[in-house]
């Protein structure tokens, strides 16, 4: 068996494992670090995302804090004209091969290994070769698949599909045109979240008419209105004022989904059906214009979840509903964030292991690159936790506060820290830091922006703390029993 010596073993080449690996390069320069990743290029969950998925955030904080993700432009056509771009996924994908080939292997301090799974043991086995290598761990395995996150082409539906029933994902359709002579006359969408938004709007991009369209939809979704979380170097004022307006809604609610309607009514949030109360909220954030469009398709199935298809029916646990004939079915259903992932949160450092997190929700590649940070900089695993108590990712509304309440008790334990709140503000993957940073050093009038914001939290905090503890338990109670990771599952 063939050995290899490394100082961290990172499982996974995806948004997690490149950013860890990132920071720590610079943070740490005389560590050797060895990537394993089951796909053949890096880029993680991304190599297996549909044609035409895009960011749904500006890129300007994802990514790594070593490189830009895109230009700094505004988008001058399209359903975000007017704010900051959003890398598509051939962008995603050329930006971490770029990254490993051009900053990462030349450093001749990585080595990589693609077509690989970890196993138990620190062992590795190529999926092609079946060549099994022993990898020497001098310091820690790095765990970067927490998040196991799922896509479509990589899901398996939970319902029966009968044989003969159109069926598809999202990541099919673009290549509909290779058989013009049969194309579907009508279309489903199965799924409720950002994939079956992303999937709707395309297909009416596409010229599809919006009657010809059809979408289980069981639960509606709350979403940050992208125009107010746009980077923070041209629109700070903009940033300050959503968390202003979040903690005032919160210390004056008594329920998540109180605290949402009234941030609704504001603007701040979006949703779908305004006759519809929301009950799922997954981070994701969409544009006003994607919203005017989305509202178009007026069939709109709220049964329940699908049990099986077939050609022209679904069914329902307690019904059955006929479609058009020719209707294709589009599979959404993918989690992108398993509700057990989300969940069985344990420590960030742990003796030889550090399972990556989120120290702030929904901020995957920086917690990455601040637990690299971390690790180079502070010398106990105590120290360490103690700066990064894992966020709960939370799912619906009614329990948003606490995610909310972890995200401000996180922003003052690292800035009242001297070597985090100095990371911070040099981190590219930092909301705002990079930009209060260079305003201060100009002595900006920008800043007059974020000038009460004390106040607003000292005003606010006892408010958002009791909703924050309410959302906790109730957060805590959906909870399964923690399980240990499975490392030979899907990586990145």
């Amino acid at each position: 068996m063939a050995e290899l010596e490394t100082d961290y073993l990172v499982i996974g080449a995806g948004a997690v494992g490149m950013a860890f690996t990132d920071t720590l390069l610079d943070e740490d320069p005389d560590c050797h670090i060895t990537i394993v990743d089951k796909h053949a290029k890096p880029g993680g969950h991304w190599n297996d995302a549909y044609s035409f998925v895009t960011l749904h955030q500006p890129s300007s904080t994802y990514g790594v804090n070593s490189m830009e993700l895109c230009t700094n432009r505004v988008d001058t056509h399209g359903h975000n004209e007017g704010m900051y771009p959003l890398a598509k996924h051939a962008e995603i994908l050329a930006y971490y091969e770029q990254l490993m080939n051009e900053r990462f292997l030349p450093s001749g301090r990585v080595t990589y290994l693609p077509l690989s799974e970890y196993h138990e043991g620190h062992t590795v086995k190529g999926i092609l070769s079946g060549e099994t290598r022993q990898v020497n761990v001098r310091r820690k395995l790095v765990d970067g698949t927490y998040f196991q996150t799922s896509v479509p082409s990589t899901h398996k539906p939970a319902f029966e599909i009968a044989d003969g029933t159109p069926f598809t994902i999202p990541g099919e359709l673009p290549s509909l045109w290779k058989d013009a002579d049969n194309l579907p006359e009508h279309f489903v969408i199965l799924g409720a979240g950002k994939t079956a938004m992303d999937t709707a709007v395309w297909l009416l991009e596409a010229g599809v008419a919006a009657d010809r369209i059809g979408w289980v939809r069981p639960r509606d979704s709350w979403m940050f209105n992208r125009k107010f979380l746009q980077p923070a170097e041209h629109h700070l004022d903009r940033l300050v004022d959503f968390q202003r307006r979040q903690m005032r809604a919160a210390a004056a609610s008594e329920s998540g989904d109180e605290m949402f309607a009234k941030l609704g009514e504001e603007g701040l949030m979006l949703r779908i059906d305004p006759q519809t109360k929301p009950e799922m909220f997954h981070f994701a954030v969409i544009s006003e214009g994607e919203i005017e469009m989305l509202r178009r398709i007026s069939q709109v199935y709220r049964q329940g979840r699908v049990t099986r298809i077939e050609p022209g029916k679904m069914h329902f646990a307690s019904e059955s509903v006929d479609v058009p004939a020719r209707t294709m079915f589009i599979d959404c259903t993918a989690s992108a964030v398993p509700f057990d992932a989300r969940n069985n949160h344990r420590p960030f450092f742990d003796g030889d292991t550090i399972t990556l997190q989120l120290a702030q929700a929904p901020f995957v590649p920086y917690s990455a690159s601040l637990a690299a940070f971390l690790e180079a900089n502070f010398d106990t695993d105590d120290e360490k936790n103690a700066l990064t108590p894992p966020a709960p990712l939370t799912d619906t509304p009614s329990t948003y506060p606490a995610a909310f309440l972890s995200n401000l008790r996180s922003t003052g334990l690292l800035s009242q820290n001297e070597k985090t709140n100095a990371f911070n503000a040099r981190s590219r993957l930092h909301p705002t830091g990079p930009a209060v940073a260079k305003m201060m050093a100009e002595g900006s009038p920008k800043l007059a922006a974020i000038a009460d914001i004390g106040q607003v939290v000292k005003e606010s905090m006892p408010g958002i703390m009791a909703l924050g503890m309410k959302a906790f338990a109730e957060h805590n109670a959906a909870a399964p029993r923690e399980t240990s990771v499975t490392k030979n599952q899907a990586q990145g």
